[in-house]
């Protein structure tokens, strides 16, 4: 099979899946393609065991696709970009203390949380534990991803001020969960934790380069954009050339490429967008950059829910898996909960905390830094305990949102 007709097997999947929830499931597109991919994927297991030919070529044309690379070294360009370039900037800027901490301190305090917790559920449950697989988790699964929360947050009129603080958060700590995963799966010890000197400078090297090039690239769009002489369609062209090739270049120079693509949005967000494009370019800038993130994304979800069918699941691994639900929501509650208290957000410390740390999903970008360890030592059990996690996140966080948000109060919020 061609990488043509895969592909265009998985989008007409996922635009079937799309229309099913719209129309008759009235979810979230993102979350709806998930729930029916799933059960896709468990058809396929059960009629698996009566005719394994099939259960074989679902799981060889599924390997196929490199769910790990499609993510880091694709999608993540388009989706991240998207992302900062539709985030309200003048209330980003009001929350840019609370979304900075949240995003780097928060995510790395996250980080050693989890992997403390992890430790004592997997010695409990009796399966393999080391302190570098347990941090190399809590790496992976503490950045959020609150794609499918945001567009209810929309749709409920949620305040402003919590959709820059889950949108800022989540953009920004893709980055850093990425940066603190391959710097801790770079060390040159094999199976020890890095020194805090090692750590730091690979940390600074990857994140601080990303930031600066997303940076550069923006302003010399920025300067292009003014020669392009108000044609919309050349302008939203180079807009799709900077989130490309400034990811493509990031990867290139070993930095990071999610933090360049978000840096490259917001510059096109902040600057482009308010001095040089005319109207009729911010509209269809907006059109184009709507649709394209929204197809990824049920893409995206489909996939995620199909890759169930390459999951190994354990009586030890599942109880593992769903005593790590418990522990990453503790240490989420913990971060949101320290790091807001010295300015409390306008709405109130508790009810923002409680949407900040049920809202806090985990997604793709975990099943996709899970997979990077295939061939390590670290990958046991890590795989099937994400996934665990990720679904219950999607699933049961995302679509208890509207009811939590209306019990708070929020829903007539402006």
């Amino acid at each position: 099979m061609s990488v043509f007709e895969l592909t265009s097997i998985v989008v007409c999947l996922a635009a079937a899946f799309g229309l099913v929830s719209h129309r008759f499931l009235r979810l979230p597109a993102t979350i709806g393609t998930m729930v029916l991919s799933l059960v896709l994927a468990l058809v396929l297991i059960v009629t698996g065991k009566m005719v394994p030919s099939l259960h074989e070529y679902a799981v060889a044309m599924f390997q196929r696709i490199d769910f790990h690379d499609l993510v880091l070294h694709c999608l993540l360009a388009f989706l991240l970009f998207a992302g900062a370039l539709h985030l309200d900037l003048d209330e980003l800027k009001r929350q840019k203390a609370a979304v900075f901490l949240l995003s780097t301190l928060g995510t790395v305090a996250s980080a050693g949380i989890v992997a403390a917790l992890l430790w004592v559920i997997l010695r409990a449950v009796h399966l393999p534990a080391s302190a570098m697989s347990c941090m190399i988790f809590g790496a992976l699964i503490s950045p959020t991803d609150p794609i499918a929360v945001l567009e209810m947050l929309r749709r409920v009129g949620a305040p402003a001020e919590i959709q820059a603080l889950l949108g800022g958060e989540s953009l920004f700590n893709d980055g850093v969960g990425a940066v603190l995963f391959l710097t801790l799966l770079a060390t040159p010890e094999s199976r020890a934790l890095p020194s805090p000197g090692s750590f730091s400078s690979l940390f600074l090297l990857e994140a601080g380069g990303g930031i600066m090039l997303g940076i550069a690239l923006g302003l010399l769009v920025h300067w292009l954009l003014r020669l392009a002489g108000g044609s919309y369609r050349i302008e939203v062209f180079l807009t799709l050339a900077l989130a490309m090739g400034g990811y493509a270049l990031a990867d290139a120079l070993h930095v990071s490429a999610p933090l360049e693509a978000v840096m490259a949005g917001l510059a096109v967000n902040s600057r482009s967008r308010l001095y040089t494009m005319s109207e009729t370019t911010r509209e269809n800038l907006d059109k184009f950059w709507g649709m394209l993130d929204d197809m990824l994304n049920v893409v995206l979800f489909c996939l995620l829910g199909f890759g169930l069918i390459v999951v190994t699941l354990s009586g030890r691994v599942v109880v593992a898996g769903l005593l790590a639900i418990p522990a990453i929501l503790l240490a989420r509650a913990v971060t949101v909960w320290t790091l807001l208290s010295p300015a409390p957000p306008a709405t109130g410390l508790n009810k923002t905390g409680i949407v900040m740390t049920w809202g806090g999903l985990r997604g793709a970008l975990s099943i996709a830094l899970v997979l990077a360890l295939a061939a390590t030592p670290w990958s046991g059990p890590l795989l099937p305990i994400t996934y665990i996690v990720v679904v219950f996140s999607v699933l049961v966080q995302g679509l208890t949102m509207v009811p939590l948000l209306r019990r708070l109060g929020f829903e007539k919020a402006s």
